[in-house]
Order: structure tokens, then C-alpha cells, then sequence
């Protein structure tokens, strides 16, 4: 042990200034390199987890769409059927047979849930169906019916577009002063604006979840963590395959937690 003393020491000094000022410059040009490699390899795992998750997502929603589309539908169109009874005009003497004809409207377009995929054609080709249909209703009272079953057409795209089936192409706004505030707060940034809830959305697109362990998750009990779930699935981020099913993640909540992570990204910590 003291001969490699002896033989270090006087290689340590031999060194002048000039040689180390080059060995720092050498080693600092090193390290940057490194850093700028981590950095790249840093950024191509994040974008290789963002498509595992992306595609886990869509495996998802594609088994949700096979398994349950016949009680999406069905529970669908019950409820139309019975919102139409309820909101149509009770006086009307066309009343029954305008129920028959919305009724199998939505249940047209809502046959499109089992498809894996709706175009903007096939969406806009529903609308200028109803479209005609209005021009047709010559009473005063028409637009009463027309509003509620252009009102269930939207709920039923709403479900599309939570299953991943209806993806639109929306252009984005020129202007800040066009996005649609009280929207964006209802059903986004309110539903994510809590510790629990946006880790709930973290832990679903990574994976499904059950209940217990979503309740292990966030250390809620019950109440306290169903009332959390409600919110995110009225604003419709998440999805329970089924009554006490797993929880997933619906398209609509991985875009949201993938666009605040790019947010997140070009802010900076």
C-alpha cells in the first residue's frame, strides 16, 4: 500500500495547470455529450411509454366495445326511448308517429358503437338526415321534439367518443379567446384539479384498476372514493367496464392527460 503512494504522488504532481485546464475542458465536453444522449434517451422512452400506453388504451376500449356493445346500446336506447316519451309534445296528434321515427333514427346511429371506427362523413350524413327531417315538420311545436332528439344524437356521440369509436379532426382555434371556458372547466380542468383524481387518471392509463386497488391507490374508503370516480366519469374520463367491473381510461381522459403532460413539458419545472 505505501509503494502505490509513492507512485501516484509524483504522477499527481507532474501535472501542470495548462494540462489540467485541458483535461477539465476535455471532460466537461464529455460530460455534455453524455447529458445530451441522456436527454435524447430520456425523451424516446417517454414517447415509447406514451405509445405502449396509447395502444394499452386502445386494446382496452376495443375489448370494452366487443364485450359490452350490446348493453351500451341497449342501455342507450332505453334511455332515449324514455326521454322522448317524457319531452315530446303530449298533445301532438303526430306525436306516435314522430316517436317512431326518431326512435329508429337513434337506434341507427347508435348501431355505429360497435363499429371500431365513425368518419366525420358518416356523423355529418346523421346530421343532415335530421336535418331534413326538421324541414319537413311543418308545426310550430316541432322544434320541441327536434331539439330532444338532436339532443340524444350528441349524448350518443358523446359515448363514441369516450369508447375511442368517434375521433373528430377539429381544427385548433386561432384565438384563446374562442375556447369554450365553462366547458373546458366542467369537464376537464375541475374533474383533474384534485390530487386523488388525477391520480386515478395516471394509474388508468397505465392499466386498468379495480376498485380495491384504486382505493389502495389513493388511500379513500367507499363514499369518499366513489364520489371521486363519479366526477371523472360524468366528465367522461374514465369507465367502468360494468357494475363493480374494472376501471379504464376513455379516450377522452388519455388525450387530456397526454395534453397536460405536453403542457407540463413546455413550461418547465
Amino acid at each position: 500500500m505505501p509503494v502505490t503512494k509513492l507512485y501516484l504522488m509524483p504522477t499527481l504532481q507532474s501535472h501542470d495547470h495548462k494540462g489540467s485546464d485541458e483535461d477539465e475542458q476535455f471532460y466537461g465536453k464529455e460530460i455534455q455529450e453524455v447529458r445530451s444522449e441522456l436527454a435524447g434517451l430520456r425523451s424516446e422512452i417517454r414517447r415509447f411509454i406514451e405509445h405502449a400506453s396509447r395502444q394499452n388504451v386502445d386494446a382496452a376500449l376495443s375489448g370494452l366495445r366487443r364485450e359490452y356493445a350490446d348493453l351500451f346500446i341497449g342501455q342507450n336506447l332505453s334511455d332515449a326511448g324514455q326521454r322522448l316519451q317524457e319531452r315530446m309534445i303530449r298533445d301532438c296528434p303526430m306525436r306516435e308517429r314522430c316517436y317512431a321515427v326518431f326512435y329508429e333514427f337513434l337506434k341507427a346511429s347508435a348501431e355505429h358503437i360497435r363499429d371500431g371506427e365513425v368518419s366525420e362523413e358518416v356523423v355529418r350524413s346523421y346530421r343532415d338526415r335530421l336535418a331534413t327531417m326538421r324541414k319537413a315538420g311543418k308545426l310550430e311545436s316541432c322544434a320541441t321534439c327536434f331539439a330532444e332528439t338532436n339532443r340524444l344524437f350528441e349524448k350518443q356521440l358523446d359515448l363514441m367518443r369516450s369508447l375511442g369509436v368517434y375521433r373528430e379532426n377539429k381544427e385548433t382555434s386561432s384565438s384563446i379567446a374562442d375556447l369554450p371556458g365553462e366547458v373546458l372547466v366542467r369537464e376537464i380542468l375541475e374533474p383533474l384539479a384534485n390530487r386523488h383524481r388525477f391520480r386515478i387518471v395516471q394509474a388508468l392509463a397505465a392499466e386498468s384498476q379495480t376498485f380495491s386497488s384504486l382505493s389502495n391507490l389513493t388511500d379513500l374508503r367507499g363514499g369518499n372514493l366513489l364520489f371521486h370516480l363519479k366526477k371523472l366519469q360524468d366528465a367522461g374520463l374514465i369507465l367502468q367496464r360494468h357494475e363493480r367491473g374494472d376501471y379504464i381510461i376513455t379516450d377522452k381522459g388519455y388525450k387530456a392527460l397526454t395534453g397536460i403532460g405536453t403542457l407540463y413539458a413546455a413550461l418547465g419545472p
